[in-house]
């Protein structure tokens, strides 16, 4: 089983910080390169974004980092206060996130948003 950190912050741009460097923290224990933790960086607020849109919304986003022997794995699901629907990612977002990371989805699954990121690391 891999080993797991658990962050629930408010649904509002100001905690972002908070799950980045939580994921740049757990990807610099994986020997990520400096690139490879921006990527991470990146796609992480990407996400964020898309759950809970550029404002925030009233409620928690739970976050679990799982840290695999050669990945990282972000599980992110919103508790949302507003009953209104998920912002979604933008064809840009979509792009970036293409680029900067290996598997990444946002979905609704009885009425929770969440979303999946994983990163792996290249071996050299």
């Amino acid at each position: 089983m891999p080993d797991q950190v658990r962050l629930v912050m408010p649904a509002d741009p100001e905690f972002l910080r908070l799950a980045r460097v939580t994921a740049m923290g757990l990807a610099s224990r994986l020997s990520f390169t400096l690139d490879e933790i921006d990527d991470l960086r990146i796609a992480i607020d990407e996400l964020l974004f898309g759950l809970m849109g550029t404002r925030g919304r009233p409620g928690t986003v739970s976050m679990t980092y799982s840290v695999h022997e050669r990945s990282l794995e972000v599980v992110g699901t919103g508790a949302f206060d507003d009953g209104l629907p998920t912002a979604g990612l933008t064809e840009l977002s979509e792009l970036i996130l293409d680029a900067v990371a290996d598997e990444h989805a946002l979905t609704t699954t009885d009425g929770a948003p969440s979303f999946r990121l994983l990163k792996r690391r290249i071996e050299v």
